[in-house]
């Protein structure tokens, strides 16, 4: 199976997390702080593949100078456009509480889409991560799609259980989040096509382009909503995933 098929199936895989999560939020009313425990989790696990796999990687094979500009470069990129969709009712696109403020998930017909360019908009990073990953010739980075898998479920659970409750239809919000899971599919496997072959300089521009990214949509996005509802124990959980990812990884390379 070619290469950028196989990036395909995984970012689809990964992307399925959003699916999930939407189906669990729709048929089950989770209690908030489950949803912020795994927010805080998947945040861990994100730190530690960011950290020790795309950084680590990039730097390994690029150099200080490309590394550095693409990881400085991927967190501007990242932060124009979540200060975009932001202002237009994708702000709390991973908020995981209930609060009864009608900013949580608008329920306008401009809000559902602004949410799910701002669910797009984490997960494009991300995709492409994974199809990069399996151009080194060592296959998936489990870590990668695990971490990615994570920070995507607390998203539909949240977001779709504020889309339920503003009325949205079944069809409309199955819908949004299985475009958005194909969409990460299709983005894996234009990552792994459309840099394969690519210089090693370019290789680690683009990898620490993603893990700017990915880290500043943390910071500004997973931490703080799940720190609001798990308060006092949502460091020890991020602490937690960032070693379960570590450990991961470590045994992975052996």
């Amino acid at each position: 199976m070619p290469l950028s098929i196989q990036a395909g199936l995984w970012g689809l895989l990964s992307g399925s997390a959003l699916v999930l999560g939407a189906a669990i939020a729709y048929f089950v009313s989770l209690p908030p702080r489950v949803i912020a425990a795994v927010m805080a989790f998947g945040s861990g696990v994100l730190i530690s593949a960011l950290s020790f796999d795309l950084m680590d990687e990039a730097y390994r094979t690029g150099g200080i100078v490309s590394t550095s500009a693409g990881f400085l470069a991927g967190a501007a990129i990242y932060t124009a456009a979540n200060i975009i969709v932001s202002r237009r009712g994708a702000k709390h696109r991973k908020r995981s509480g209930h609060a009864p403020d009608a900013r949580q998930q608008s329920a306008d017909e401009g809000g559902g889409l602004a949410i799910a360019l701002g669910a797009l908009l984490d997960g494009i990073p991300e995709a492409i991560v994974i199809g990069v990953s399996l151009l080194s010739g060592e296959g998936v980075g489990i870590v990668a799609v695990a971490a990615v898998f994570l920070s995507n479920l607390p998203e539909g659970l949240s977001s779709a259980a504020g889309m339920r409750k503003a009325g949205r239809s079944p069809f409309y919000i199955f819908g949004i989040w299985g475009g958005i899971a194909l969409a990460s599919g299709v983005a894996a496997l234009i990552g792994s096509w459309a840099f394969a072959g690519a210089s090693a300089s370019v290789m680690a521009g683009v990898t620490a382009l993603a893990a700017g990214a990915i880290l500043a949509m943390l910071a500004d996005t997973m931490i703080p909503e799940a720190f609001e509802t798990a308060h006092d124990f949502a460091g020890l959980i991020t602490v937690a995933g960032f070693l379960a990812a570590f450990i991961l990884s470590r045994m992975a390379g052996g």
